[in-house]
């Protein structure tokens, strides 16, 4: 049994391609398409809510859902996954944790390990997971946006926003909204078969991701520390050369100690892990507008060694850049 638990403000897309994702696998098993040694019941889904009353989706839409969130109904081997809850900001991920609704689902999900079952959750309600201590000692992702905030608040869990799913055991999380889809396939292959996750993706035509790393920059550095956006816009103006930490400290008018403390607060990671990522959002940019080559896109961002231009890409996008390229237009065209 899938039990989809939602609150109020539950992201409305997610939530329909998990429903999605599981009906197709019912389907496909259903038909005889894919050979799986697994019972109906294994693919039986429900939504839920703390209190079984309907919820206000965060598209304003009612949404009536299967009863109650107990404890008690909880099986081993069953899965309990949630999608997002829409949370922009850290102020507003640190809102959702004291919810009422919420504090109750935590003080409930506390429990669910003792039965063996499965916790699964994507975007802000890694926050919810992560807070019933479900996370602890353990590997997770989130949202790209929020991942500074995760790792200040919850200290036991190590953090790898750039993944789009991590399995780690009886938990899995998800990235961004729709890294819900790709949370689902995981639990598709965990709990059924991965051939048969490959099969539901081909139907349900979802790209397979591994890592969310190259949607990590720039739109969320708007609200960020003045000296990150300084930062950010003198890299950004240097783009075709390397820049040491000194010349940033000095546009910045900070020292290089304070530089790396305002942009580990801000976004977790250091000034020159911050300008290899925006030289990488750069060539990402350039790869799916235009025709230049590998070789030619390097330089542009930097790096006069396209060898280690493709090193640098690979490690903070988890694909080569003529995948990436590949992708982006797939994406455009389907678009």
């Amino acid at each position: 049994m899938v039990t989809h638990l939602v609150f109020d403000g539950v992201a409305d897309g997610p939530l329909g391609v998990a429903l999605d994702v599981m009906s197709t696998a019912a389907r496909l098993l259903r038909s005889g398409l894919v050979n799986v040694p697994t019972t109906e019941r294994a693919v039986r889904q429900r939504v839920v809510s703390v209190d079984g009353k309907p919820v206000r989706t965060g598209a304003g839409r009612l949404l009536p859902v299967d009863g109650a969130f107990t404890a008690r109904g909880l099986h081993a081997g069953d899965v309990v996954a949630m999608p997002g809850l829409g949370a922009a900001t850290e102020a507003q991920a640190a809102a959702l944790l004291t919810r009422p609704d919420i504090l109750r689902a935590i003080a409930l999900l506390g429990r669910a390990p003792t039965k063996r079952v499965v916790l699964a959750a994507s975007c802000s309600a890694t926050f919810v997971l992560a807070a019933s201590g479900a996370l602890d000692g353990k590997q997770a992702t989130t949202t790209w946006w929020l991942g500074a905030a995760f790792a200040r608040r919850f200290t036991r869990v190590t953090l790898r926003a750039d993944k789009m799913v991590i399995d780690a055991g009886e938990v899995l999380t998800a990235g961004s909204a729709f890294a819900h889809a790709d949370l689902m396939l995981a639990i598709v292959a965990r709990t059924l078969s991965p051939s048969l996750a490959h099969m539901v993706a081909r139907y349900l035509v979802l790209d397979e991701r591994i890592s969310q790393a190259r949607y990590m920059v720039t739109e969320h550095l708007r609200g960020a520390d003045p000296t990150v956006r300084e930062l950010e816009a003198f890299v950004l103006a240097n783009i075709e050369r390397q820049v040491s930490v000194h010349e940033m400290a000095r546009a910045t008018a900070t020292s290089p100690r304070t530089l790396a403390r305002r942009v580990e607060d801000a976004l977790g990671t250091t000034p020159h892990h911050l300008a290899q990522r925006l030289r990488v959002a750069r060539a990402v940019q350039l790869l799916e507008t235009t025709g230049d080559s590998v070789e030619n896109i390097a330089a542009r961002v930097g790096y006069a060694d396209a060898a280690a231009f493709r090193r640098v890409f690979r490690r903070e996008t988890g694909e080569a850049p003529r995948t990436s390229r590949a992708s982006g237009f797939r994406q455009a065209a389907r678009s």
